[in-house]
């Protein structure tokens, strides 16, 4: 290499570096917007169990550029509906809201119960931890509920169910029906859980009531939804926010039945009685919603259906 050729080189390197030095915070500034203009979204294969369903809550999308409160809450139904263990998404600049409404959401529990309602009781959440960082990233880690050994076992014990009970000649209410029964002859209610939250059972999910024998009214409604799930009947938890904060809660299933969206209380059907006697009820069984109001008067009248309707909106009609 001549001098004249090392001389350009040189030359040429050095108004690189002073170019780059006097514009650095312009080139920045511009790979960071670039980057939030353009963020790369990482999505996870779908769990088996993904309901991929939309309601008139919530509703499964691929869009993940939030525009709206709304938008926040399908990412977070699409992310939980999809199992993904955690993921990232980004504010976009023209949504000057979005962190306030994604801090709103995430720290709302009752907005995050009526969300976990719509996905499958094994894609359910105990919590999600949100980290949100100043450039508008948003990082969902969601810890469910169910872990895979008692998923295994209750998948082996809804498939013995369903091979010693249902056959092929019955129809869909003939189908539920069954199931409905099956699952109150073989749990009982766990009144020790619900009184003062200490039981040896774990009555609040599936496994209560399918391996334990044992209940609260999550327990029966997780356990009816994956059989309703497995039949592929569409179909979601409703809950109800009670006002008293002395009481607590209630969830039972909604399902898809005949054209009509129907209300199906297990819970209910399996009373506690004064008389320690087993009963068997169809009084909540696959009603409307007119019907599940005269269901509830009497000489005592529950409260405990007493749910949103701008959140569960199915039944409006």
């Amino acid at each position: 290499m001549n001098n004249k050729t090392t001389f350009l080189i040189s030359g040429i390197c050095s108004l690189l570096i002073i170019f780059t030095v006097a514009n650095v915070n312009k080139i920045s500034n511009f790979l960071v917007n670039s980057l939030k203009e353009n963020p790369k979204i990482v999505k996870e294969t779908k769990s088996i169990y993904a309901l991929n369903e939309s309601f008139d809550y919530v509703k499964t999308t691929t869009d993940f550029t939030p525009l709206s409160f709304q938008d926040l809450k399908d990412i977070i139904y699409t992310t939980v509906d999809s199992g993904w263990n955690n993921f990232t998404f980004y504010c976009p600049n023209e949504y000057t809201n979005c962190v306030k409404d994604i801090t709103k959401i995430t720290n709302d529990q009752e907005i995050l119960t009526h969300l976990n309602n719509f996905v499958s009781p094994y894609n359910s959440f105990s919590n999600i931890k949100t980290t949100i960082s100043d450039s508008g990233e948003i990082t969902l880690d969601i810890n469910y509920l169910y872990t895979e050994e008692k998923i295994n076992a209750i998948n082996k014990k809804i498939d013995e169910i369903i091979k010693n009970n249902i056959t092929d000649e019955m129809d869909d209410y003939e189908k539920i029906k069954t199931i409905h029964d099956y699952i109150i002859n073989n749990a009982k209610y766990d009144i020790k859980r619900n009184n003062d939250n200490t039981s040896e059972y774990d009555s609040y999910t599936a496994y209560g009531p399918l391996i334990e024998g044992y209940a609260t009214c999550n327990g029966y409604t997780d356990a009816m939804a994956l059989f309703l799930n497995k039949f592929g009947y569409k179909n979601f938890k409703i809950a109800t926010t009670p006002d008293d904060k002395n009481l607590t809660g209630h969830i039972w299933n909604a399902v898809y039945l005949n054209n009509k969206w129907l209300h199906l209380d297990v819970t209910w059907d399996d009373p506690v009685s004064e008389d320690g006697k087993d009963y068997l009820l169809h009084k909540y069984f696959l009603i409307t919603d007119d019907e599940l109001k005269k269901a509830d008067e009497g000489k005592v009248i529950v409260t405990e259906h007493n749910y949103l309707k701008n959140i569960y909106s199915e039944f409006k009609n």
